[in-house]
């Protein structure tokens, strides 16, 4: 990593954006943001990674990063150095992790130690690499975390899914629902609501159409995902 105001000429200084050419199979693998200090680093993994078919966006400061990163977050993951302008590595970590950021880090710096890295990891790093490291190992780190975020992703996207359709219920329904994920039998549930087991049969038939699903198992899972399972909730005793 090189020094602050290292000779970095204005164009390296600014976030430069590469767009590549897509793969075979007609899709880019992800937008990497690289950064780092070093405008010759930034030079040389920049062609390495579009080399290897990504797209690259890199900053020599997190504050540029912080000013660049858009609310509605595209595939992808954060390169990042430890030692760089204003906020720090770690830094810029705990501050993306503030923000709500779901984009994987990895670390890649020329001043690694033990306390920096294990603090790294358990902040939820996916990895952390040293200089020189091989294309092959930065390649393999890349891969995990693009591959993570798209998991991150799939997974927000089926919760906001699930909390939209919840809100979807009228009370009593949301009553049945929390009632069915919790064991209750129809006969038990109308006598908690003080109704017939008909009226919650047609409840729970709402509750299941509107829930999208076709099984209790698959109503159980979303309750959980949901947090609709809380133990200390009134509904459970």
């Amino acid at each position: 990593m090189g020094q602050v105001g290292n000779g970095v000429g204005l164009a390296a200084r600014l976030p430069v954006t590469v767009r590549l050419h897509a793969s075979s199979e007609g899709k880019l693998p992800g937008l990497v943001h690289v950064v780092d200090d070093d405008a010759s680093f930034r030079t040389a993994i920049e062609r390495r990674l579009k080399l290897a078919g990504y797209e690259v966006a890199t900053y020599p400061s997190a504050q540029q990063l912080l000013d660049r990163l858009s609310d509605n977050e595209r595939l992808g993951c954060i390169l990042l150095d430890v030692r760089i302008p204003g906020l720090s590595g770690p830094e810029l970590q705990d501050r993306l992790s503030e923000l709500g950021s779901t984009l994987p880090i990895v670390f890649l710096t020329g001043y690694a130690d033990t306390a920096t890295t294990v603090r790294a990891i358990k902040a939820g790093a996916e990895d952390f690499l040293t200089k020189p490291v091989s294309s092959a190992q930065l390649i393999d780190a890349i891969e995990r975390a693009i591959a993570r975020h798209e998991a991150t992703r799939s997974q927000r996207i089926r919760l906001d899914s699930h909390r939209s359709l919840l809100a979807r219920l009228t009370p009593r329904e949301r009553q049945v629902f929390e009632l069915i994920v919790r064991g209750k039998i129809n006969k038990q549930i109308a006598h908690q609501l003080g109704t017939t087991e008909r009226t919650v049969k047609a409840h729970r038939h709402q509750v299941m159409e509107k829930m999208q699903v076709h099984s209790l198992a698959e109503l159980v899972s979303i309750a959980e995902r949901l947090g609709v399972l809380d133990s200390s909730d009134d509904a459970a005793r």
